[in-house]
């Protein structure tokens, strides 16, 4: 049992390398795209719109993937396969001369994590039961934002060196391919990770029930109500907020608040469950008054509170599906809640988008609504849970 504890916590820790430079790559993208499709002519709403039908890509695309991978348990087959196109795409991003271009390229890497997600978290789930799927989550989520704070500290730099957009991107050639290699590596060390859980028949018998659409409601109306970065990064160049050169700072310090928020609410959930969710939300719900009324000290107070919830959703929501749903199916819950969730995130971005064209008050007040709603309903999945 101790080796298997050991082994398992290995693994964990050899997949959050992988995502480690994973998120270099493709955060390090993601903290300018907003303003690199500004500069190709694009208006708020097409970056509403793209970042918002890239997300919803990438999360629909896994209700398919995850029924797969339950099927043929290729599990490491989908998930390098996935990185792959996932990692592929930023590096494109150096080529693209029309934002058409550009967001066709960001829809293929949100394509990307799609396929390899369902697959690659089921894996994790395994690993994380030997020491709390809060705890193991957390741990790869922290891991995974260190990766997210660095590559836009990258961008930043070369963008202060007074180097273009383009070589932003390109640069970011190099951890996806580290991110490849050490993926490759993971295979090879753990070829079936699904053995760190042992079946019993008291958990074969939890399936997808209503605990589980309780909390899938309560998600989603999170996702609706998240703006995303490349809409607040194109607020701040509109608005000259912050530099073009330190607009990425802002999303280095998040996802800096991310990883240290990650480790304490996933701790949390191990403790107290659901619970940690509706305290993660109440917290940060009132990011979006800050970052798109304030100046340049309130917007990054905004996006520390903004850090704490995207911290929060990346761990616990991930840790709290394996608590409710049988090893053989967590591969296709990870599919559905991932797709319920990129849904709603697509048609809050979306709609986001358009109010910001027409109204920031109007915006602001769907954001901090549509949050403060989904902590009723953490409540009453907690209290589900508790009689399941």
């Amino acid at each position: 049992m101790q080796n298997s504890k050991k082994s398992a916590l290995k693994f964990i820790i050899l997949l959050g390398l992988v995502s480690l430079c994973a998120d270099i790559t493709y955060e390090g993208s993601r903290s300018i795209t907003g303003p690199f499709l500004a500069t190709l002519g694009a208006t708020g709403a097409i970056v509403g719109f793209i970042s918002g039908f890239g997300e919803l890509v990438g999360y629909g695309l896994r209700l398919l993937s995850g029924y797969i991978t339950d099927k043929t348990k290729k599990y490491w087959f989908i998930t390098i396969f996935g990185y792959a196109i996932n990692l592929a795409a930023v590096p494109l991003l150096a080529l693209a001369g029309r934002w058409e271009i550009a967001g066709a390229l960001i829809i293929l890497e949100r394509m990307g994590k799609a396929i390899r997600t369902p697959a690659r978290d089921a894996m994790l789930s395994h690993a994380t039961k030997e020491h709390g799927h809060g705890f193991g989550f957390g741990l790869h989520e922290a891991m995974d934002q260190i990766g997210a704070l660095t590559g836009p500290s990258i961008v930043a730099l070369v963008l202060y060196l007074r180097g273009s957009y383009k070589a932003g991107f390109a640069i970011l050639l190099i951890p996806a391919l580290f991110a490849l290699t050490i993926l490759v590596i993971a295979r090879h060390i753990y070829p079936k990770p699904q053995e760190f859980e042992l079946s019993t028949p008291a958990i074969q018998k939890k399936g997808i029930n209503r605990t589980f659409w309780l909390y899938l409601a309560a998600v989603s109306m999170v996702a609706a109500g998240y703006a995303d970065f490349p809409l607040i990064a194109y607020h701040c160049k509109k608005m000259s907020i912050a530099s073009d050169s330190f607009i990425p700072i802002f999303y280095t310090i998040a996802m800096g608040v991310d990883a240290i928020a990650a480790l304490v609410f996933g701790r949390l959930f191990d403790r107290i469950g659901l619970l940690a969710m509706a305290i993660a939300v109440t917290i940060s719900l009132l990011f979006a008054p800050l970052v798109f009324f304030g100046s340049f000290w309130v917007v990054l107070a905004g996006m520390i509170l903004w850090g704490i919830g995207m911290g929060a959703q990346e761990s616990i929501m991930r840790a709290a599906v394996a608590d409710m749903v049988s090893s053989e199916r967590r591969a296709s819950a990870y599919g559905i809640f991932n797709t319920g969730y990129g849904v709603f995130w697509f048609l809050g971005s979306l709609l986001m988008g358009f109010l910001y064209d027409i109204s920031l008050p109007l915006l602001a007040a769907f954001s901090v609504g549509t949050q403060f709603a989904a902590i009723g309903i953490f409540v009453l999945a907690k209290k589900s849970l508790n009689k399941s």
